[in-house]
């Protein structure tokens, strides 16, 4: 391969490759995911943001589709992602490994199952709207 030839072959691989390991899991909705519910979780801290928590998102998920298995059996090659991408987040590697272990346990359920749970808080939500527009009909005149 000569060099022109391998510039241009790394420059086609910066184009934001799509990574999914194994199909296991798509980066980009497991993101997204954490994004709308990192608040939310037992291990937040109010004073810290998303920027903060992704990396250790991102070790779990990606840490998931990797290594599969048990968390436990990974913890090692866990810790040692975070230290090396960890950047200028504020965890320390306690709560670090907190939000690891979330992502991981999301990442591991089936997508189906995901699929499932969204599709029970839909039909949740429209049910309730359906009853309050039941509530709302005009009554009809008594003879």
């Amino acid at each position: 391969m000569t060099a022109i030839a391998a510039q241009d072959f790394w420059q086609e691989q910066e184009d934001e490759p799509e990574v999914r390991i194994d199909g296991r899991v798509q980066p980009e909705q497991e993101d997204a995911y954490w994004q709308n519910v990192y608040r939310a979780q037992p291990h937040h801290r109010a004073d810290y943001s998303y920027d903060d928590y992704a990396p250790a998102y991102c070790v779990g998920y990606i840490g998931y589709a990797q290594y599969g298995g048990r968390f436990e059996d990974a913890g090692k090659s866990l810790c040692a992602n975070w230290l090396r991408i960890k950047g200028d987040s504020r965890l320390d590697i306690a709560e670090a490994m907190q939000a690891i272990r979330a992502a991981w346990e999301h990442a591991a359920i089936a997508p189906a199952e995901r699929e499932e749970e969204e599709f029970e808080e839909l039909v949740s939500e429209e049910f309730i709207a359906a009853q309050g527009r039941c509530v709302r009909q005009h009554a009809y005149a008594t003879a």
